[in-house]
């Protein structure tokens, strides 16, 4: 497992843990600007506003919006 820093004094961070908050932070954010998107929409502006250093399809950002409906979000 590789470690890649502290979370306030609870011990290491899985690098997994670190990129899925970031790209929950990258949709909340495209959702914040634009409104409502379908998910294809979301990852084309993730793609576009980081000038396709990330490239996202609808495999990746469908475990997330499926993590939110499990949890109420």
């Amino acid at each position: 497992m590789l470690r890649v820093g502290y979370l306030m004094g609870h011990g290491s961070v899985d690098k997994a843990d670190v990129l899925q908050g970031t790209l929950i932070l990258l949709v909340l954010r495209t959702l914040e600007a634009l409104g409502p998107l379908h998910g294809y929409g979301i990852a084309r502006r993730i793609d576009q506003i980081s000038k396709d250093v990330l490239q996202l399809n609808q495999g990746t950002l469908y475990p997330l919006f499926c993590g939110w409906n499990r949890k109420g979000g």
